[in-house]
């Protein structure tokens, strides 16, 4: 009976277990022994792998809407000669395939132990996921749908908040290093209670006074004022507008952004100001679980899998759109190339730098993915 290795690598999604689940089950109805490398391949180097128990329908169901990682994640760095290792490693172990799910430093792993593996006969597959969005070669990635509900329905009843009293400017804070997919995602959050006011992704270099210009003339106009700011905000000369309080590698950690332009709103405007700052509770909310994310998510490692059965190697599945209206995509495996990891970035065309918000060709983009979506319909009288 062939035996596969799963692992993952980089922060939990909502649909990350959903990814799991589909891999499991389909090694699994394939005769496969199913082991996993407990919080990421690099402790593959000094530990051994856990089998994972044969699932049914309703484990395979309950791990699809588990938060986190079942198997554990890491981000620990790997060298050259690691990868020659852990390749020997597995031979040792007797295992035929390694499936591994995670973002664009992830599928570099992937990339880089698939070659290592080669000549040993193991094949390797990757699964793609990143709530942010960010992997340059799939239309969009598992956890971004269930990160950009969260972000649009959280915003959008802070909205509701801020239209009852309407006495101060929020600044929200989301999750986006480079790439402002989360931050641009609370665009849809805007219905008869209209906002954000601003919205101020990475890739637009912070300019102070014209937020504190957009903010004035929001609040002279309503009042309540919402901001929504990426956490990895940063001035035309790149430095970030509140410095990163750890780094490590690929990592890294930002102050409180949403803190720094409460404050700035309070000093220079005086005007009452409070910060959110959401943080993994938007990428670790089951209740908020996007059931499209949750499925391609599933599709994604179902794919993967299947391939790492055929024999291909060094591929990941991605998510190719098919059809906007209504909305259809399908699931193929596709070699990973070396510019893996280059982030996808909102397109320039998709924000309106001077109305600090998200332009048409945008919402064409998101639209259909979210047409399965209900952020609930709310009443006000005023």
């Amino acid at each position: 009976m062939p035996k596969v290795l799963l692992f993952h690598g980089g922060g939990p999604t909502a649909v990350l277990n959903a990814s799991l689940a589909g891999a499991i089950s389909t090694f699994q109805e394939k005769g496969w022994q199913v082991y996993a490398s407990p919080f990421g391949i690099a402790k593959l180097l000094d530990h051994d792998p856990v089998p994972v128990p044969l699932l049914g329908r309703n484990e395979t169901q309950m791990l699809v809407r588990s938060p986190g990682s079942a198997i554990g994640s890491g981000r620990d760095h790997l060298e050259d000669e690691d990868y020659v290792r852990l390749a020997q490693r597995l031979i040792s172990l007797g295992f035929s395939a390694v499936s591994g799910a995670g973002g664009n430093g992830t599928m570099d792993t992937v990339q880089k132990l698939s070659k290592a593996c080669s000549r040993y006969g193991i094949t390797v597959t990757g699964i793609p996921k990143t709530m942010d969005n960010d992997l340059s070669i799939t239309d969009h990635s598992p956890g971004f749908l269930s990160a950009a509900l969260y972000m649009a329905a959280s915003v959008r009843e802070v909205l509701y908040d801020i239209h009852s009293l309407p006495i101060h400017v929020v600044v929200i804070e989301a999750f986006g290093r480079n790439a402002g997919w989360i931050t641009a995602s609370s665009a849809l959050a805007g219905d008869d209670v209209k906002g954000p006011d601003l919205i101020l992704p990475p890739e637009i270099p912070f300019d102070e006074d014209a937020f504190l210009s957009g903010v004035e003339e929001a609040y002279s106009r309503k009042g309540g004022v919402c901001v929504v700011a990426s956490e990895g905000l940063k001035y035309r000369d790149g430095k970030p507008v509140v410095e990163p309080v750890f780094k490590t590698d690929r990592s890294v950690y930002f102050g409180d952004v949403s803190a720094k332009l409460s404050q700035l709103v309070t000093q220079k405007l005086n005007i009452k100001s409070r910060s959110e700052k959401p943080g993994l509770l938007s990428r670790a909310s089951i209740a908020w679980q996007s059931r499209r994310d949750a499925e391609e998510a599933f599709q994604c490692g179902r794919i993967s899998a299947i391939a790492a059965c055929s024999g291909r190697n060094g591929e990941m599945s991605i998510i190719i759109r098919e059809r906007e209206k209504p909305y259809a995509a399908r699931v193929e495996m596709k070699p990973i190339g070396k510019d893996i990891l280059r982030e996808r970035t909102l397109p320039a065309s998709y924000i309106s730098r001077e109305d600090f918000c998200m332009t048409d060709e945008f919402f064409n983009y998101m639209n259909p993915l979210f047409d399965a979506e209900r952020l609930g319909s709310f009443m006000t009288f005023v």
